[in-house]
């Protein structure tokens, strides 16, 4: 996933810890770009023809169709191309200074990407590639909790990178998620949530310098390069990781003149910060009252 995973399994014995451990580490065998063997690897590699997938992959292709309808665009998971051109082209840890951006020829088009259930096959347009990245960390949150609260546990809260899926509780009371924000010493404000899902995206985090110049990973698949939105940080709350983590993109990329609008029929809550430092939050989102323990 290039990221740390964080896992607080309640009422559960170790080894439903162990159990997520295994279930995160399948997905990410399957699901990382980084990964010359995985299905997404493969999926790149023979972009139009059809490439057959485990079940997991089929939905999370799927997810990310769906992605792209709701946010009409605003989530893309063909930016792949956009994204070695920025330097994006290997694991971030190792992602340093050069002299030059990356380079490919790929293009965008989620719009044709089929996914054909009955015969268990993927076929990505020719010239694209598909990039999972938040939405395949956003998912794995997902699938992983539901797996350990299958097998007995009480709650869990799983974090992929800051993409948090909570279900459960943890004391008595609801988990608490800690908004974090690079330039703070001290959290945002903290989160109260018994079943749900908490996303942020940043233009902080990962960054990395490309001729002289700072560039960030947030795509924008209008322009193809990284974003200039004024945006620093979007955090939102909604009911799954994988849709918190795709709106949490989407807020962050509209800038601060109207990131809310897209949120309007989803039920999401949400809460921005500008690079003045200026916080904006959807009305819902004060409702969300700190629990009882910080996960």
């Amino acid at each position: 996933m290039g990221t740390d995973a964080h896992v607080i399994v309640a009422d559960g014995g170790a080894e439903l810890g162990d159990l997520a451990r295994q279930r995160i580490d399948r997905l990410e065998q399957r699901w990382s770009r980084f990964i010359a063997t995985s299905e997404i690897s493969r999926l790149n590699d023979h972009a139009g023809t059809a490439v057959s997938v485990s079940p997991e992959t089929q939905l999370l292709v799927e997810r990310a169709i769906d992605a792209w309808r709701f946010t009409g665009g605003g989530f893309d998971p063909t930016v792949l191309g956009a994204m070695i051109r920025a330097g994006y082209d290997r694991t971030f840890d190792d992602v340093a200074d050069r002299a030059g951006r990356g380079c490919s020829p790929l293009g965008i088009g989620a719009d044709d990407i089929v996914v054909d259930r009955a015969a268990g096959t993927v076929t990505l347009p020719p010239n694209t590639g598909f990039d999972p990245g938040g939405i395949g960390k956003g998912l794995a949150a997902d699938l992983v909790a539901a797996d350990i609260v299958d097998a007995g546990a009480t709650g869990v809260c799983i974090n992929l990178g800051g993409d948090m899926r909570v279900i459960g509780e943890i004391g008595g009371g609801p988990w608490t998620i800690a908004l974090e924000h690079a330039a703070a010493t001290e959290p945002v404000t903290l989160i109260g949530l018994a079943d749900g899902a908490v996303a942020t995206s940043t233009t902080l985090r990962r960054q990395w310098r490309v001729e002289g110049g700072t560039v960030h990973h947030l795509i924008d698949p209008q322009t193809e390069l990284p974003s200039d939105t004024d945006l620093t940080l979007a955090t939102v709350i909604a009911g799954e990781a994988w849709v918190a983590e795709v709106l949490a993109k989407a807020v962050i990329l509209r800038g601060s003149a109207h990131p809310f609008d897209i949120l309007a029929t989803t039920g999401a809550e949400a809460l921005v910060i500008d690079r003045d430092g200026a916080i904006q939050a959807t009305p819902g989102f004060g409702r969300y009252a700190a629990g009882r323990r910080q996960c």
